[in-house]
């Protein structure tokens, strides 16, 4: 019919003028269309929602009855406000995410720029020992006396690496005294190292092995005691390496310069690598989340403010700072966090030195590299929790470092981060499913997840590992759910906040005899909230897929088979 001019009809018992052809003006007409099946859907989900609550309590006393009843109709009410309040949380914690990772990034690219412009000669190029200490065919005199502290526990497969290291490292060797310091319960094991060390000291090397009886304080007792010994108290710096880390030859004379320099100075932390990073796909993801750590959040801790957190090895001390500091405790598992935090609440300051490389050995199998982020979270949850008031108090830290400290090093970096990943992408996506009424804005759903990905990722070589950017997000996304356990664990110091499982290592990445055989008789332990959060995402994105409009099930299905993969 002809459709050129409108025509009008009164519309009973309202005197509206209602348009007959919907192609002269779609949109209202589209919009008024699509509002009323929405309001017709939302009101007989209501309806059926309060019929199938009556019939669920039909069967239990009046008085339950009506409290169950009760419950059901308020969750029927709050559920929907809840869930966009819960976005709106979200919002606020992705922005603070993203914020962190491009202030972090900025600061690490632009230390990077400039210290390639920098001539030879400030504190953060490594230099040779007869710059600083005396070099060359002088006195060995001028070299300073250096401990290096090697603390381990039935490490059958790697101690032979580890002591040799240390003892090849270039340093003139009436000025080095390597300690051994053997928490071994195998009789076995302990006969074995001492052997390796008696072999060392007989080529000229000062090893000194010493055994605690027990084992009290773990790390922290063990570095402690070593400590106390006369020769100890008489070395100006002391190198710790855990005892699967290899250090090159140059080690010393590259780090201990820097010390001399600077006598503000504390720390001086050099960069992990990997002997077994293409063991298998778990090593390769964590190599991919450890040089994230290194490259960008190290460095610009460095660069900032000369404070970051200590990671246990691989790092040089000023003794004079340890003790000053109160030495190591072991009131969390994360003695090296803490002694850092000390030592920066009194003034000292650190320095990372990328360049600096010492071989060490990721966690090749999913139990152990669990023990180790349980440990990793938990530790820093309850020293945030004990030094919160006395972070606030200090007075020879400067208020915006405070804020650092607080606000980055802690909040968002540990709490914030770790919560928001868990929570968006394995809860709230999920149950926005079921409440199409709920709305997330795309910048919030793709762009800052996405952005946040790429800075994540800033670390590791694009030729390398960009094939693995997709499993590697979702393993991270999975692993969120163990580590936020983890925080609220330390932060309510519940029974596991002391927890301490040794990470058990192969040597160089070669499997130990017969532990292929052990792993096996362990594999039969399930993890239930790993399962449930992966049945979670695999029904919500079935039924996105069956009912929805959307692409959550491009999502959730793959994110589901990660978490069935850790918890099985």
């Amino acid at each position: 019919s002809d459709i050129s001019t409108p025509r009008r009809v009164e519309v009973q018992p309202c005197n509206k003028v209602a348009y007959t052809h919907q192609a002269d003006y779609p949109g209202e007409s589209m919009h008024h269309a699509g509002g009323h099946r929405l309001a017709a859907m939302l009101a007989g989900a209501g309806e059926a929602f309060a019929s199938a609550a009556d019939r669920l309590t039909a069967s239990f006393p009046p008085a339950v009855a009506a409290f169950l009843r009760l419950l059901l109709r308020a969750w029927g009410a709050l559920s929907v406000p809840l869930l966009r309040g819960a976005v709106m949380l979200c919002m606020a914690m992705s922005v603070m995410v993203l914020a962190e990772k491009v202030l972090l990034g900025t600061a690490s690219a632009a230390a990077k720029l400039l210290s390639r412009r920098r001539r030879p000669g400030r504190r953060d190029v490594p230099v040779e020992p007869d710059v600083e200490a005396g070099g060359g065919g002088g006195s060995s005199a001028c070299f300073p006396m250096v401990l290096v502290q090697i603390p381990m526990y039935n490490e059958r497969e790697v101690y032979q690496l580890s002591i040799g290291a240390a003892c090849r490292l270039t340093w003139p060797a009436e000025r080095l005294i390597v300690q051994v310091l053997d928490d071994s319960t195998d009789a076995a094991i302990k006969e074995l190292v001492r052997e390796e060390c008696e072999r060392w000291a007989g080529s000229g090397v000062d090893v000194r092995y010493e055994a605690r009886t027990d084992r009290a304080g773990h790390k922290a007792g063990n570095l402690t005691e070593g400590m106390r010994h006369a020769y100890a108290r008489g070395c100006e710096f002391v190198a710790i390496f855990d005892a699967d880390f290899q250090p090159s030859p140059d080690f010393l004379a590259r780090t201990v310069p820097l010390l001399l320099r600077d006598p503000g100075l504390a720390l001086v932390q050099a960069r992990w690598e990997f002997v077994n990073a293409d063991e298998c796909l778990l090593t390769r993801m964590q190599e991919m989340s450890m040089d994230y750590h290194f490259k960008v959040e190290q460095q610009a801790g460095s660069s900032l403010c000369s404070f970051f957190g200590y990671n246990g090895s691989a790092g040089v001390w000023r003794r004079q700072a340890i003790v000053e500091s109160g030495g190591w405790d072991e009131r969390t598992t994360a003695e090296d966090m803490d002694l850092a935090l000390r030592a920066a609440l009194l003034g000292w300051e650190f320095v990372y030195v990328g360049d600096v490389k010492v071989k060490s050995e990721l966690p090749s199998s999913l139990g152990a590299y669990r023990s180790q982020q349980h440990r990793w979270s938990c530790g820093p949850a309850l020293l945030f929790k004990k030094m919160l008031r006395e972070i606030v108090a200090a007075e020879r830290v400067p208020a915006w470092k405070k804020l650092y400290i607080v606000y980055n090093f802690f909040v968002t970096r540990r709490v914030v981060s770790t919560f928001f990943t868990f929570f968006f992408f394995s809860v709230l996506l999920p149950a926005k499913t079921l409440f199409p009424q709920v709305r997330i804005p795309t910048w919030q759903m793709v762009c800052v997840p996405t952005a946040t990905t790429l800075l994540n990722s800033a670390g590791t070589p694009w030729r390398r590992s960009a094939h693995l950017v997709v499993p590697w997000v979702a393993f991270e996304n999975a692993m969120a759910l163990h580590r936020f356990k983890a925080i609220l664990i330390g932060l309510f110091e519940a029974g596991r906040a002391n927890e301490w499982i040794v990470t058990r290592k192969s040597g160089n990445g070669r499997p130990t005899p017969g532990a292929e055989g052990r792993r096996l008789k362990r594999r039969c332990r399930l993890h239930w909230l790993e399962l449930l959060v992966g049945a979670l995402l695999l029904a919500s994105g079935c039924y996105d897929c069956v009912h929805g409009h959307g692409y959550f099930y491009l999502f959730a299905l793959p994110q589901s088979i990660m978490y069935f993969a850790i918890g099985f």
